[in-house]
């Protein structure tokens, strides 16, 4: 794989924030991933509980775009596992009931490609849907897997969907023994709106954690899974086995938040059932998503 020319500007979320075209990450926005992934200056804990602790960092230029980090130690659980459940899509379908469709559209690179997923957000809001270019980059025992949102010209903005922006979206999944892992998920999204108070407070404390355990938990059952469900197939350790169209870059374009519709939902008061189904920490199982 082509690498894309080195680069002299500072250390962050490169893809979208310090490029106007759209490039499949290097090296070093790998590395610069993994860096605030393992940052601890500037964040501020909300959450932790039961292995699983919740930070939160607001961004001065726009407070409406919070930076949100989540991590999780996973026991009995191998780093290589939990990496294969991530890129799995046949079985997200099986363990995440907040989707409501994704799929793969092209490939770009061995380590790369171009995807659609569409989720339900909690009751009274809109639900969302991205387009993302996804790469993903093994680091010895450990793993990364990150994406922002492009635009793809035959998946324009649906009008029963509002079209969020993924500035930077990814996970560090760090190996800690033979059946154990670390894994990191941190997201920079734009919901496109003008989200409630009460939105962001539950989605750092009480949505991310619940996501996030629903996904070790499906971990936990993903060998017995994957055995009766081609168990050989894995196109992202074999790229090979791909069945994706090939797609150039040229065809992609960087997706601007605000060349986007912006929803105001300040004023959505959260439902009645979503307040009783938080109150006692559990909730429904559709309002969960980790992108």
């Amino acid at each position: 794989m082509e690498k894309p020319a080195a680069s002299t500007e500072p250390q962050g979320p490169r893809p979208v924030l310090g490029r106007e075209s759209v490039q499949v990450p290097d090296d070093q926005d790998f590395r610069s991933f993994r860096s605030e992934c393992e940052a601890e200056v500037g964040w501020n804990l909300t959450y932790s509980k039961a292995g699983v602790s919740v930070w939160v960092q607001a961004l001065e230029m726009d407070r409406t775009l919070h930076k949100i980090k989540c991590r999780m130690e996973c026991r009995d659980v191998p780093a290589e596992t939990l990496y294969d459940v991530l890129h799995d899509i046949e079985y997200r379908k099986k363990w995440d009931s907040n989707v409501i469709e994704t799929f793969d559209i092209a490939r770009l690179t061995v380590n790369a490609d171009v995807g659609y997923y569409s989720w339900r957000c909690p009751k009274p809001l809109k639900n969302r849907d991205v387009i993302t270019l996804r790469s993903w980059l093994p680091m010895g025992a450990d793993y990364i897997i990150m994406n922002y949102s492009v635009k793809h010209p035959k998946y324009p903005p649906r009008k029963d969907l509002v079209r969020a922006v993924s500035i930077q979206t990814g996970y560090l999944i760090q190996s800690t023994g033979p059946k154990s892992c670390v894994i990191t998920y941190l997201a920079q999204v734009d919901p496109k709106g003008s989200l409630p108070k009460w939105v962001v407070n539950k989605s750092s404390q009480f949505l991310a954690p619940k996501a996030m355990k629903k996904m070790y938990k499906a971990c936990l059952k993903y060998p017995e899974w994957k055995q009766k469900h081609l168990p050989h197939f894995k196109p992202w350790l074999h790229p090979e086995q791909s069945p994706l169209p090939s797609l150039a870059l040229s065809e992609l374009s960087v997706q601007h938040a605000d060349s986007l519709e912006n929803i105001d939902e300040s004023a959505v008061a959260e439902s009645r059932e979503e307040r009783m189904g938080g109150a006692g920490g559990e909730g429904s199982d559709d309002d969960t998503s980790l992108t």
